[in-house]
């Protein structure tokens, strides 16, 4: 008898696919993302020529990855971020699309008149500092964080997407701020998820844990930034600042105590998702 004709790249994606579907809610776009980067080309190009070609043979080292839970970012060593690509590593949190309220919250805040000065705390990726600038481009962008490793992806970031700039700080540490004076946008995505919170595996396996949590309640961040702000600011400057979806009023609370105002954003889902702060008033009540 012939030999039986060798596998489709089609075959071999539905293949995969079915391996992934225990473990992955988007199985045939992983096996469809990462057939393509096994091949060098597009996703797009895949479907519309590639479908009866032979597979590669890295197709099934990629594959194997992403069954043991590695996130399809960190495999492809890129993630798209307000329709910028960024480079990624387990040394960064893998931007998600519902941190886009951040940005789209500053757009509607600053409007017509655009931020001079913008902070972004705790950079990782670089993806809401780039983003901002992409916006802003005649702004002085910041973005800091304590890891050297992510410095470093969102130096090189950075410098492909603009003339943002990124310092290594602490923003825990005291006086880590006395040079950088203050600012019209700050952005944060700051560590708020419960330590004994239950996350998936491609989350608790394979992002870093000091990005993740902060403390037994996910607050232990908000209660060391929320003080600063105020400080921070200019006049008539805002802080844009993401939160879990059921943190909304223990933020605020917060805020509150530190003299700033606070107003919730939510996202595409309908989820609490970032604050929108700003320094109260400082209203006398003297005699008329």
């Amino acid at each position: 008898m012939p030999d039986s004709a060798p596998p489709t790249i089609g075959a071999a994606i539905r293949t995969g696919a079915a391996q992934l579907a225990a473990s992955s809610d988007t199985a045939r776009l992983d096996a469809e993302v990462l057939m393509a980067h096994a091949l060098g080309i597009t996703r797009s190009d895949l479907l519309l020529r590639h479908l009866d070609g032979q597979p590669p043979a890295s197709f099934r080292s990629l594959l194997e990855r992403r069954l043991a839970h590695e996130p399809v970012a960190y495999i492809l060593g890129s993630q798209s971020f307000y329709g910028l690509e960024l480079d990624v590593s387990p040394a960064v949190l893998i931007p998600r699309g519902d941190s886009e309220v951040l940005i789209d919250a500053a757009r509607a805040r600053f409007g017509e008149c655009p931020p001079g000065r913008i902070l972004d705390l705790g950079t990782g990726s670089g993806a809401l500092l780039i983003a901002a600038q992409s916006l802003w481009s005649e702004a002085e962008a910041i973005g800091i964080d304590r890891s050297h490793a992510a410095c470093q992806i969102a130096q090189g970031n950075a410098a492909r997407h603009g003339k943002a700039s990124v310092v290594q700080r602490d923003w825990s540490a005291p006086d880590w701020a006395d040079d950088l004076g203050q600012f019209d946008l700050i952005l944060a995505n700051p560590p708020y998820v419960e330590r004994e919170a239950e996350l998936a595996p491609s989350v608790r396996g394979f992002e870093p844990a000091e990005a993740l949590f902060a403390g037994a309640d996910g607050l232990d961040a908000y209660r060391v930034l929320m003080p600063q702000l105020s400080r921070l600011l200019m006049p008539g400057g805002a802080a844009m600042i993401e939160i879990g979806a059921t943190q909304a009023d223990a933020v605020k609370a917060l805020a509150h105590a530190a003299d700033l105002s606070a107003k919730l954003h939510r996202d595409l889902a309908g989820r609490p998702r970032a604050l929108e702060m700003a320094v109260l008033p400082n209203i006398s009540l003297g005699k008329a």
